[in-house]
């Protein structure tokens, strides 16, 4: 065997592993602006991240330099912070009126749930203003009709209709109801013990594992192979050595 293809074996071992090195570490936080959260797994930006560094249903996007998500059954909703360690996705609404999220809200539909405490109230349309209009939600209403969250247990007035009951965090505050972010935080449940538990049901986290599995072998056949093959390089490159000196004598010898 030529020492030369044996240098070419070598090269190709170190060039395949410093590739799948790069394939494993591939994944970097991103950001819509300076001052927009960290993008990291689970989440990602489709188009700044590759897709094994998030999850499916835990894609963002950027618009006019905010951080977004999309919720199926509302729309998008901007990211205002992202705190890891809690879980906590604090969200802001672009239209300024929170309790017409939390009215519209289906998080079955999607992997998050309330981060905060919640409680069953009851939206009413009435056609008048009710005595007590401190529950009164100003921008679901209008000159003809007047939107009310209430109690569960509250008996709805003759002049209203019941809308929908639905979980609210906290309890409904008048000053509260100008605050786009009021209660508007989600958390998320994801870890690698239940990904694993349930037969990967996550499949692109069990994917990325499979993958690290998989070059993680790569590492430990290839270091084992590139230290066979310079063995076998030093081993014949001393021996040709060798060869061309005994050669040499052999050459002087026969002179004489």
């Amino acid at each position: 065997m030529d020492v030369f293809i044996l240098l070419k074996l070598f090269c190709c071992i170190i060039l395949l592993k410093t590739t799948a090195s790069a394939a494993t570490n591939s994944c970097t936080s991103a950001k819509c602006s300076l001052f927009s959260p960290d993008i990291r797994f689970p989440f990602r930006i489709p188009g700044l991240q590759p897709q094994q560094c998030g999850v499916p249903d835990f894609n963002l996007f950027c618009k006019q330099n905010s951080t977004m998500i999309h919720i199926p059954t509302y729309g998008d909703l901007v990211v205002k912070s992202i705190s890891y360690d809690a879980r906590r996705l604090s969200l802001l609404d672009p239209k300024n009126c929170v309790y017409e999220v939390f009215l519209n809200l289906n998080l079955s539909l999607t992997p998050f749930s309330y981060y905060y405490a919640v409680k069953q109230y009851k939206y009413i349309n009435c056609s008048a203003e009710l005595v007590d209009s401190s529950q009164q939600v100003p921008c679901l209403s209008g000159s003809d009709h007047h939107v009310y969250i209430v109690e569960s247990s509250f008996p709805v007035p003759i002049s209203c209709s019941f809308v929908r009951t639905v979980a609210v965090p906290f309890s409904y505050s008048p000053y509260l109801s100008a605050d786009s972010s009021f209660g508007l935080g989600f958390t998320w449940n994801l870890v690698e013990e239940e990904a694993t538990s349930s037969g990967c049901m996550l499949g692109i986290l069990c994917e990325a594992r499979r993958l690290d599995k998989y070059f993680g072998a790569i590492y430990a056949v290839s270091g084992i192979i590139a230290f066979v093959l310079m063995v076998v390089v030093l081993f014949y490159a001393t021996l040709s050595k060798y060869d061309e000196e005994l050669n040499e004598e052999k050459g002087k010898g026969n002179v004489w």
